[in-house]
């Protein structure tokens, strides 16, 4: 059995090494003469899997995306072929969660504020909404949910408008899928009318597609109104962002929100089981023996836990500061973008650290870490 896979995706050895052969491809530029002949092939969000890609692939039987959208993919054309195909639901909304907590986290002592007491705003209620909600409310803050499609399809969340959302949010973080059409399409969600639409000292988080937002309408906005300060993971006409908008954001990343090594362990992993499941073979791996052991097991608390000594322990296991110095220096050269996607693989989730929960004195904080995924 031949196996085409994403040369970036991860673990892809360890999991499908004893199913076949091995062919890795550069996943942004991958041809139809490439997968012809292949059986299975294992894709990212980079990779447009349609008929012009798998005409002549009449072996194909399976096509896994470790991702947890599903934008990039025919599937009804798959489904015609019947080709079996899955994506990895959920597999990232974890890392995505605590980058977006993280980088407020970032901003509040950037700028000499608190996260405490203020209303943010999660456009998208699904995993990685969901997951960033999770965080910002063990900590403690109001937060509001947007999702017109969840709450139509019956969800007993409390959800309100867009524009209340607006009206209320001290932050506002997006994480919904990308539709270009419909009557809750998400291609310029964010367009020169909503953006002005924001309150003063506005924090604005993208962690889901660039087109979301209007970057040239964003690049205007923010010219204009420095108030308002930008988190961007993602960005149009990826893998080369408009360096005007770089330059405007306080921290700035290449769509590697997700890329945790549980997230990553975790995506590959999730088209493992389904691969085994098709082929009516037993699942032997395991998630837990991909991941290395973490350097700090342990982290010992004594006081009162503050929002510095947060972030403090939050920067163990992800540095924002870090992503964002490197993605400056090489976003506008060649590759640049994508080289430091496929390189990004030092961080962890907090459930990477155990906590002796017997040193800490706040039962509060105890219960908050636990929440927030401590160990």
């Amino acid at each position: 059995m031949k196996i085409i896979a994403d040369e970036n995706m991860p673990y892809v050895d360890a999991l499908f090494g004893d199913l076949g052969e091995i062919e890795y491809v550069n996943g942004r530029n991958l041809t139809a003469e490439q997968v012809s002949d292949a059986d299975v092939l294992l894709v990212r969000s980079v990779t447009k899997v349609n008929a012009a890609l798998l005409n002549n692939a009449q072996k194909l039987k399976f096509v896994g995306s470790a991702t947890i959208g599903t934008d990039h993919v025919a599937v009804d054309y798959l489904a015609e072929r019947k080709i079996h195909f899955t994506n990895a639901p959920g597999c990232n909304a974890t890392a995505v969660g605590e980058y977006a907590f993280i980088a407020m986290l970032e901003l509040a002592q950037r700028f000499g504020d608190t996260l405490q007491g203020k209303v943010v705003g999660i456009v998208g209620a699904g995993n990685t909404g969901t997951a960033a909600a999770k965080c910002l409310e063990a900590y403690g803050l109001k937060v509001l949910l947007c999702d017109p499609v969840k709450a139509e399809q019956g969800d007993n969340r409390e959800f309100v408008s867009l524009d209340s959302l607006i009206a209320q949010a001290d932050i506002i973080s997006l994480h919904v899928p990308i539709t270009k059409v419909g009557e809750h399409k998400t291609w310029y969600l964010f367009d020169e009318a909503r953006l002005n639409q924001l309150r003063p000292n506005t924090w604005l988080l993208n962690c889901c597609r660039g087109e979301v937002i209007d970057n040239r309408a964003l690049i205007a906005f923010k010219q204009q109104r420095d108030d308002v300060k930008l988190v961007l993971d993602v960005w149009e006409g990826e893998p080369n962002p408009m360096a005007e908008l770089v330059a405007l954001a306080e921290f700035a990343t290449p769509h590697i929100a997700g890329y945790s090594l549980e997230g990553k362990a975790r995506g590959t992993f999730m088209l493992y089981q389904k691969l085994c499941e098709v082929l009516g073979l037993e699942a032997n791996k395991s998630l837990a023996s991909l991941l290395p052991p973490f350097q700090f097991s342990q982290v010992y608390r004594q006081n009162e836990l503050s929002e510095g000594q947060l972030l403090t322990l939050s920067r163990l296991v992800y540095d924002l500061r870090d992503d964002d110095r490197k993605f400056r220096g090489c976003f506008a050269t060649a590759a640049g973008f994508d080289q430091m996607r496929k390189n990004h693989t030092y961080r962890r989730e907090y459930s990477a650290i155990a906590l002796k929960s017997e040193t800490l004195v706040a039962p509060a904080d105890h219960s908050m870490l636990r929440i927030l995924g401590f160990n």
